[in-house]
Formats: structure tokens, sequence, C-alpha cells
């Protein structure tokens, strides 16, 4: 096989070094094959860097040598394999390429989390294997993939790749997501321009062609165009296609949000079914999403079709960022001592059982200058969440306190979930926080009916900032900074006056009427306000303690700190003072503070709540220990 060589200057633009170490590497002998012809090195396109280099893989340098060691930038919402590559600062995750070919698998359905990576790994898997006019290969030779060998590099830019991304898929009517679904397959059929010349396709295949790029096909032919794609490709290049599908049930989630459903799931079952199923020109197929919808058979029929979750050790470390890449990144921009931040934040994921950070949130925090921040709450994808807990119920609330406590909730997880049920039963709710990145699995329990029953929690502080915000934004919105502050300050001082006046002002903003309003009601509202408080206290409701049930406990985290009963009352306006000082009796009188107790907990405070409609009143009291201990 012929050798292609190449000068010092396009190596060094590979590998990210000067031109001069190029040379030094070669009269060194360092680089096998290079010799000189004239003045210049000439080195073998595919010379491996030697090992001297590797600990320089991530400094580049400018076309015109303007700027030496100059760090990567991060690529911050780059999606472009070629230019995150060859530009920035990149974990590289190609030997995906090489478990993708050896496991010879047909059809893969990879289901992550959104900002998890899958469009930029999905557009490498493009990139290496997709057949174009210019030579590809120089975006790998640097890279894991390409030293595992010639049965891989054989592969490099081999077959014609039909590449589709559904990511910004987001439209609110049915009429716009058909619109939006049509123009996505035709820039793809514009992608592949060269058909409409080609010698190998019939008149009808350049008649249909033209009837999907002049916007003139019907829904039939856009439902089944991946198909008509694919065996044209197939025609044209003499070679089977590699199909790959990303975020493949955005429109699928957009239908459920929005009330066209039933509409983009018959779109989705025909498209993918004409392009996966039974289709000789296929090759390989990938997709990727955040759920498995197979309920709808929108994979019915594909045998071949390999699902791999969350919850499986194959691939794990592909998507997401492992300890070792991200200590790796700390390194390079100098700052390993921010690594115990970095995880607090941002890991705690368990894809398999391998950990794994957030990518997106790291990416941000770099770029950030390392000030850390809710980057991934910050992007699109919320809109399921809040479905989620605003038909909550008390129990659902109370779990997610728990949560915020460091807690764990019991589930059994399944990951076959359609999103109609996905507010359903405890189990459905839980499983589908879980696929989403809102829960880790903290401990496999046992099994029932093939589906795990796992341990869940909070993975980390920025998933925790967003329970918090969307338990108080489940209250109308009303619950602003400067209200919850003062909530916050007159739990923690013990002051009557200013948390009624906190409630009060709630109440009066609020637009409901709560004329006929129950305790359960005024309940839920302090409920969701104690959030902000979840990191001091572990806050309990409706247990047993002494004689009765409290409503709300409040114990502290800190050995010394002050504790809190919380009881409700709902009166008639004219009995508000009275029935408020009932309240603290009866946590007196019922011993509701004896768990506190229990804990070593000696300064509590007693808060009695009074509501009538909008109107309320606060009494508080200290309990005193001593005096209790010794009537007894």
């Amino acid at each position: 096989m012929d050798i292609r060589y190449i000068k010092a200057k396009e190596l060094s633009a590979r590998w990210g070094v000067t031109p001069r170490r190029i040379n030094q590497l070669c009269t060194e002998g360092k680089l096998p094959g290079a010799y000189k012809e004239g003045k210049f090195w000439m080195i073998p396109d595919d010379v491996d860097r030697p090992d001297c280099l590797r600990e320089n893989r991530n400094l580049y340098v400018r076309e015109d040598s303007a700027v030496y060691n100059r760090k990567r930038p991060c690529p911050v919402g780059i999606t472009s394999y070629k230019e995150v590559s060859n530009e920035c600062y990149y974990v590289d995750k190609t030997l995906l390429i090489r478990d993708i070919i050896d496991n010879h698998s047909k059809v893969y359905l990879f289901t992550r989390p959104r900002r998890f990576g899958k469009t930029l790994t999905m557009d490498m898997v493009r990139t290496f294997f997709e057949k174009t006019d210019t030579d590809t290969s120089v975006y790998f030779k640097n890279k894991k993939i390409w030293r595992e060998g010639a049965l891989y590099k054989e592969k490099q830019g081999q077959y014609p790749v039909i590449f589709l991304t559904f990511k910004d898929a987001h439209q609110s009517t049915w009429q716009d997501m058909y619109a939006s679904l049509c123009f996505t397959l035709r820039n793809e059929f514009l992608r592949h321009i060269e058909l409409t010349t080609s010698a190998r396709l019939s008149d009808y295949d350049k008649k249909y062609l033209k009837s999907i790029l002049d916007d003139e096909a019907t829904i039939i032919d856009y439902q089944f165009a991946l198909g008509k794609l694919s065996a044209m490709l197939s025609k044209h290049y003499g070679r089977n296609v590699i199909v790959i599908i990303d975020e493949y049930d955005t429109p699928i989630q957009q239908g459920h949000i929005f009330g066209y459903y039933d509409e983009v799931i018959g779109f989705m079952r025909n498209l993918l079914s004409a392009v996966l199923k039974d289709n000789p020109s296929l090759e390989l197929g990938i997709l990727t999403g955040i759920l498995r919808i197979a309920k709808e058979s929108l994979f019915s029929g594909l045998n071949n079709l390999v699902v791999n979750t969350i919850l499986d050790d194959e691939y794990s470390q592909y998507f997401g960022f492992t300890e070792e890449e991200v200590s790796a990144m700390a390194q390079y921009y100098g700052v390993s001592d921010r690594l115990g931040e970095i995880k607090e934040w941002y890991d705690g994921y368990m894809f398999g059982r391998t950990g794994i950070y957030n990518p997106w949130s790291v990416i941000n925090y770099f770029n950030n200058k390392c000030v850390p921040k809710a980057f991934w709450s910050r992007t699109s994808g919320n809109e399921i969440i809040g479905e989620l807990f605003n038909s909550a119920d008390t129990t659902f609330a109370d779990n997610l306190l728990r949560l915020l406590q460091g807690s764990t909730v019991q589930a059994i997880v399944d990951t076959d979930i359609i999103y109609p049920e996905i507010n359903g039963d405890i189990d459905t709710i839980y499983s589908f926080l879980l696929v989403a990145g809102y829960l880790r699995v903290s401990e496999h329990i046992g099994s029932l009916y093939d589906n795990p029953i796992c341990a869940l929690s909070i993975p980390n502080y920025e998933i925790k900032s967003v329970f918090q915000k969307e338990i108080i934004d489940r209250y109308n919105g009303i619950f602003t900074g400067a209200l919850l502050r003062n909530f916050a300050e007159s739990i923690r001082t013990g002051n009557a006056h200013l948390l009624t006046e906190t409630l009060q002002q709630y109440l009066l903003q609020s637009a409901s009427v709560f004329d006929t309003a129950h305790e359960d009601f005024y309940h839920g509202v302090v409920f969701g306000m104690l959030a902000v408080l979840s990191d001091n206290y572990y806050i309990s409701s409706n247990r047993e303690s002494g004689e009765g049930r409290f409503d709300i406990e409040l114990q502290p985290k800190s050995r010394g700190g002050h504790g809190y009963i919380i009881e409700f009352k709902a009166c008639k306006e004219a009995e508000l003072e009275k029935m408020a000082g009932s309240a603290v009796r009866q946590i007196q009188q019922k011993s509701y503070t004896a768990n506190l107790e229990k804990h070593g907990v000696s300064g509590i405070g007693m808060f009695g709540v009074a509501f009538s409609g909008k109107k309320v009143s606060v009494a508080y009291e200290e309990h005193d220990v001593k005096k209790r201990k010794s009537r007894e």
C-alpha cells in the first residue's frame, strides 16, 4: 500500500506542537519512516505520536504560529466533533467506535440524560465512518481509536452516513413540529445532493428526491424518507449505510407536553421502522435519547436492537466524564485544588458501575473561571419535571424533602417508560427522574420481575438546587427571594411577628381563594418554603412523636443547634390568636418534642400557626426540656 507523506507544519497543527519540535523529533529518530527531502522532513501520515509528547497533547498552535502553549478553550455548546477535537479541549471518547465494531450488532439505542455529550459523540461516530471528498482520518490519528490497529483504521471514511439530530425540536403545535421534522429531513437529503446526478439511480428515485428537495412531498413520503434515502445511498456508493439519529425522543416529549403525542408517535414510528426494520441497505443504526419508548411499538419487530441504559455497565464511560477525565482536565487548567468543589457540585452519577460527572456542567465550570453554578438546570428540558412536581401528592413532597436532606427513597426501576405514564405511580415517577438525570442509584437492593429495586438519591449539589427551585416554583412563583429570606429568618430566630407577616404576604399576593381551604393546604405551603432550610435541618412531616403526630419537625443537622415543631390549625377569623396559642399548647401537652429530645436537641422552639382564608396568626414559645424532665 502506498504511504502518504506530510510535512512538519501539517503534523504540528494536528498534534498541537510547533513545527520546530516536529523537526527535532525527526532528527532524533523518534518518528519512524521520516526522511529528509531537501530542507523539509517528509513524515509518514499515519505515524504515531511518540511517548514524549503524550503530556503535551492538549496544547495547540495557531496556523500562523503566533501563539504557542496556550490552553485550549472549553467547548461550551459546540457539538461539531471536527471543531472540538481540533480547536478545543477534547475528552477522548473514540474507543466507543471500537466497542461498537467489536460488538457487531445491527441497531443500538443509547439512553442518557440530556446534555451528557450524546450529540457530540454521535457526530464523532459520523465523522469516523462517513465517506467524504476530504480526508477525515486527520481528526483521529492522535486519538485512542487510531492506536487500536488496522481493523479499525480500514473502516474509517468508508460508508455513506445518514445523520439526524432532533435536539432542537421544541415546537408547541403538531403543525409546527411536522414542519420542523420535514425541514430536518430535507436538509439531510440536501447534504447528499450528489444523488440528484447519480447514474445508478432510476428516474423514479430522482423524482422522489425532487419532491423532498422541493418540499412537495406528502406526509407518507416523509414518513418513509429515511428508508428511501438509505436505499438510494446504498445504490450510489455500492455500500450499506450507517444511520445515526440523535435525541430521537425530543419530538415525542414535546408532543406529550403540548398535546399532540399521538400524531408525533405515529410519524416517528413509521420513520424509524422504514429505515431500521428489515432494511437490506442498513449497515449500522444508532439512536440516542432519554427514554426507550418501547410500549408504543416504536421499535416493534426490531429483534436486533441493543438497548443500553444508565443501569448497564457496557459503554458506561462514553457519555459523561469519568473521575480520571475530570482530574486530567483540572490538572490541564491548573486547578487540581478545585477537584473537591467539582465533585460536590457535578459528580455523583452512576452509569452501570462507573462513576460519572455531568460533562455540560464541568465544561461550563472551567469556562466560568471555576465559579460553580447550576449550569445544567439553566438549559431547556425541565418542563417534564415541573409537571411531576405540580401533580405531586403530599407523600411525594415529603419524600422530596427527605432527598434534599441526603436521604434515599426506594423504587422499582423501570427504564421502559412512555411519557404519558411519567406522572403515574410513584415508582414510575422515580424511574423517570433517574433516567432523566435527577436521581442516582445509591444501592441495588433486589429485583422484581426483572426490574431492579434500588435506593435512589440526589447525585450532587447542582441537582439539589434544581429540586429546591422546583419545589418553590410549585407555589405559583410567589415565593420570592425576599419572602423566603424572611421566612428562614423568622424560623431560625423564633420571630412569630415576622413569620406572621411573611405568611400573610404570601396569602394576600396569591391569586387563589383560600376561604374554603383546609389545614393540609397551609401545611403544604409552609412545607414548600422549608426547602430553603434543607441544608441545615432534617425536615419531617406527620410523624409520630410523644402521644401523637406532629405536623412538621425541624431537627438540626449540627450538634447544639436549635430544633422546631410547627403545628397548624384552620379556624374562623375571630379565633386566630386563640387557636395559634392552642396549637402551641398541643405541642406541649402531647409531647411532640420527644423525638427531638431523644436525639439530644436541648433547644426546641414551638410554633403554633392558625389560618383562616387569607388571614394568619402565629404564636411561639420556647420549650424547656429540663423543666419537663424535672416534672417527670
